[in-house]
């Protein structure tokens, strides 16, 4: 089994800063693009960013300039730090990663951690 789990996640005033991690544990052979999803109230999930394994960045419009994404091959930790935020960020963010297993290669998904940003 595969497990995503995500933390970072909170309540932040407008203009400031949040960090988001996500660990991939389990039987993991390679971890090829990771990335993250957000989900406001009322809206579709949309992508954020997502990053390959060979560290190619892509973002969504709405997030280039403020949202930077990395990750820690070693650690298996794919990151999210998010600059000048704003009441629009506001959403659950969910992390995934595609994974080979040994046996199957898929998509996991985090459970999902709450971004707030106060006006």
């Amino acid at each position: 089994q595969v497990h995503l789990v995500e933390s970072g996640g909170g309540l932040v005033q407008a203009g400031g800063s949040l960090r988001l991690s996500c660990a991939a544990s389990g039987r993991i052979f390679s971890i090829y693009a990771m990335g993250w999803y957000r989900q406001g109230p009322g809206k579709q999930r949309e992508l954020v960013a997502t990053i390959t394994s060979g560290s190619t960045t892509n973002y969504a419009d709405s997030v280039k300039g403020r949202f930077a994404i990395s990750r820690d091959n070693a650690k298996n930790t794919v990151y999210l730090q998010m600059n000048s935020l704003q009441p629009e960020d506001i959403a659950v963010y969910y992390c995934y990663a595609d994974i080979f297993s040994g046996y199957a290669r898929r998509d996991y998904w985090g459970q999902g951690t709450q971004v707030t940003v106060s006006s």
